[in-house]
């Protein structure tokens, strides 16, 4: 299994490459650029939140949360919330991720459970592609391949430190396959896994427009024909 340094190191590389690619060739701005960069930095922490309790840990989640806090804040002012309320919202999103989300973790989260796993590569994506907010569909897509990249990075890097090689001998450690995975051991982690993708992926599919969600329509009143209309005291002529 990779270290802490080692995926660092290689997510925050492909950060730099990521945010320069988007802003020299795909017409971002370097500002978007940075941002795209700096979550694919984070990206490649991530799967270690459910690691034991440790330094690098306690700084990936107070990181994690001061980024949290920050979108909370701006999504707040930008639905034009008071400044007080929103820097007041920062506040509680920040305490929540970094100390309620640590406590649940510890409880309930397996090291190399399903948080080393593809759906929880695609929940880290599609959560960054609705909290993001932006008026361009191609700046949050930007913003949630940056952090998916830096997640697939670490998957695959401790797929590779998986092999152990003696010689012209070449086997696989037990951790191997534990990290790119679709399913993890227990029915439980893997139920609340899938619950939390499928509702991620209809929210994305309907806030994306790909996906129009059905509506209740409308009741029909039907207008009685002209003849029915007519009043029930008008009198008929007599000859």
């Amino acid at each position: 299994m990779a270290g802490y340094k080692e995926h660092i190191s290689v997510s925050g590389l492909l950060g730099i490459g990521y945010g320069t690619i988007s802003s020299l060739i795909f017409g971002f701005t370097p500002t978007q650029g940075i941002l795209a960069g700096v979550l694919t930095w984070i990206g490649g922490m991530l799967p270690d939140l459910d690691s034991e309790t440790g330094r690098p840990i306690k700084e990936l989640f107070s990181l994690t949360a001061a980024v949290a806090s920050f979108v909370a804040m701006r999504s707040m002012i930008r639905k034009g919330a008071d400044p007080d309320a929103a820097i007041l919202m920062a506040v509680v999103t920040y305490a929540a991720v970094r100390y309620g989300g640590s406590t649940i973790l510890g409880k309930f989260a397996v090291h190399r459970g399903m948080f080393h796993s593809i759906p929880a590569l695609i929940i880290a994506g599609e959560s960054v592609f609705l909290a993001y907010v932006s008026d361009s569909y191609a700046v949050k897509f930007l913003m949630a391949g940056g952090i998916s990249l830096g997640f697939l990075s670490h998957l695959v890097l401790d797929e590779v430190y998986s092999v152990e090689r003696k010689g012209v001998i070449i086997r696989l450690k037990r951790s191997s396959g534990s990290a790119l995975k679709w399913f993890g051991k227990g029915l439980f982690g893997n139920a609340v896994a899938y619950a939390i993708l499928l509702t991620l992926t209809y929210i994305t599919l309907v806030e994306s427009g790909v996906l129009i969600p059905p509506r209740q329509a409308a009741p029909t009143i039907q207008t009685p024909h002209p003849i029915q209309q007519a009043s029930p005291f008008k009198t008929t002529k007599r000859y």
